[in-house]
């Protein structure tokens, strides 16, 4: 039940085919230049290494943090440890540096894996990390470092991997911390396994393939699959500020098919293909995750895919429950986009197999039992939850978090995802928004997604917010928007302008006919993963701010 067991079938089937191909400089013409390695390769590289993990003294069990970028080594580092046994603790350097320390000290790590200035931050506050004896440099060597990866790699080509259990722990994977405390994610075995079949089996994912994927976890699929990796030119950090030039370059050069980016990577890259005239022949498919995908981007996309039958798909899930649902945007923009205009949320389509959900009366309380929920019919809008195999058991030590998320169902569970949306008369999955973000006014509960879209469908608006400002239950809503680039309103006829047309838009329709109150802000704070997910508390915040000073 080891996933790294499936890297070493693949380079049992397919020994000669690049497993993983990674950007290196440009020749003296200006051309690209690439590292690659086979399957044989990785396999061979990621064996030599679990030995040398061995030889320094790393067991099963123990758990190790990689902060390694997105890179070959990145690659084989990750399948070396999961053949010994280790649990691998990955965590987001872009939630900030105090997010980071919190988040380490609560796994209290036996070592890190790392690049040198990881090993230096470990060395200036060592006293926070008393277990951390085992740490491996990629690069040059330091103080207090067991070994570099250079001296790993010195250790034979042959290992025997790991038998590990379904339930074995593989990783522990932070949330991005866009709504609440970061919190690590439990990751087993047979998750990991079942999270590369479902994927495979609905998307139609054949091996031989080749994907350029933004979000490094993809790229470990890939190998699972048999598919190559092409490592893409970016800080996978900060995806809305990619260079669109080095991803069409890479799809270009490697004959990609298929390419995963947050709606913000998306965004980016296809507004300077549409500028430019560029599509993409070789894509059979591209995937957005991370948050939801604006309808402009899906209708960018769609004429960028040039191919036929090629598609931009956006699954639906978290870290503790991914995938969920899919759905293509040349189905959302011919049956669902007009229904999302009006109001009716966003639709995130059909329920992978294997995969249940329910909708329940939402709550902030625990449920003991599944039998303690109230499912809501078709149509009605509370609280999804979700049970299959790639589902999560528990974080990271956080009883009280984890019986916040998860329902007991005999033997066994449900996770509460947070969302808030419905299932409608043909059992396609509507998502509404957040639970934390439903605004609570004395008359009223509105939810985010279907408030905001009824305002994005302005010329002018790239995204809203609709936040609540004062206590639950007694909020006044408030509409922020963020304009499309150059079109801020910076005249005060200009504001007012642009808020009566906002304002005329929202008293049509019975969901917001009660926002009297619209501010413009020039860039919302949004999540460090994926640059998409807007952070309404601060924006909260902001908003009562400008009330107070007379603002709206």
């Amino acid at each position: 039940m080891n996933i790294a067991a499936r890297l070493t079938e693949m380079a049992t089937q397919r020994p000669w085919q690049r497993a993983v191909v990674a950007p290196d400089g440009h020749d003296r013409w200006g051309r690209r230049k690439y590292t690659q390695l086979t399957f044989a390769q990785l396999d061979e590289e990621s064996n030599r290494l679990a030995n040398g993990f061995v030889n320094y003294g790393v067991q099963p069990g123990q758990k190790l943090v990689l902060f390694v970028p997105f890179s070959i080594e990145f690659i084989t580092l990750t399948f070396a440890l999961f053949k010994v046994g280790v649990t691998i603790v990955l965590i987001d350097p872009g939630m900030g540096r105090n997010n980071v320390f919190r988040c380490l000290e609560e796994v209290q790590p036996d070592g890190f894996v790392g690049i040198p200035k990881v090993h230096l931050g470990r060395w200036l506050f060592a006293s926070r990390f008393p277990k951390a004896r085992l740490n491996f440099s990629v690069g040059g060597w330091l103080p207090g470092v067991t070994a570099t990866y250079h001296g790993l790699r010195e250790a034979g080509p042959e290992f025997t991997t790991k038998t590990m259990s379904a339930t074995d722990s593989a990783a522990i994977i932070f949330t991005s911390g866009s709504t609440g405390p970061p919190k690590g994610v439990h990751y087993e075995h047979g998750m990991f396994n079942a999270q590369v079949d479902m994927i495979s089996r609905h998307y139609g994912i054949e091996a031989g393939e080749v994907d350029l994927p933004g979000f490094p976890l993809f790229g470990l699929f890939n190998a699972a699959m048999g598919v190559t990796t092409v490592i893409p030119d970016m800080d996978a950090t900060k995806p809305a500020f990619v260079d669109p030039r080095n991803i069409i370059e890479a799809i270009r050069d490697q004959g990609v098919t298929q390419a995963f980016g947050s709606p913000a990577f998306w965004n980016r890259v296809g507004r300077y293909c549409e500028e430019h005239g560029i599509t993409f022949p070789s894509l059979k498919r591209a995937l957005s995750a991370g948050g939801p995908v604006p309808n402009h981007v899906l209708q960018r996309m769609t004429k960028i895919l040039s191919r036929p039958n090629s598609d931009l798909f956006t699954p639906y899930g978290a870290t503790e429950s991914l995938p969920v649902a899919s759905i293509g945007a040349r189905q959302v923009l011919n049956e669902t986009a007009s229904a999302t205009r009006q109001g009716s949320g966003t639709c995130v389509g059909t329920v992978f197999e294997g995969v249940d959900v329910k909708i329940i009366e939402a709550t902030s309380e625990p449920i003991a039992s599944i039998a303690d929920a109230n499912e809501l019919p078709a149509g009605q809008i509370g609280e999804i939850i979700v049970k299959s195999p790639s589902v999560t058991r528990e974080y990271y030590q956080r009883p009280e978090a984890t019986r916040l998320a998860k329902i007991p169902d005999g033997a066994g569970f449900w996770h509460r995802i947070g969302d808030v949306g419905y299932l409608d008369d043909v059992g396609k999955l509507w998502f509404c928004g957040r639970k934390a973000h439903i605004v609570t006014t004395p008359t009223a509960r509105m939810y985010s997604v279907c408030c905001e879209a009824i305002y994005e469908g302005h010329a002018d608006v790239f995204r809203a917010a609709l936040v609540g400002v004062g206590e639950a239950g007694q909020q006044e809503p408030v509409l922020i928007v963020e304009p499309e680039a150059e079109r801020f309103p910076e005249t005060a006829t200009d504001v007012n302008r642009f808020r009566q047309q906002l304002l005329d838009i929202g008293r049509a329709s019975d969901l917001t006919k009660s926002i009297e109150k619209i501010l413009f802000h020039r860039a919302f704070p949004v999540d460090t993963r994926h640059n998409v997910k807007i952070n309404r508390e601060a924006l909260s915040e902001w908003a009562g701010r400008e009330l107070a000073a007379g603002g709206a």
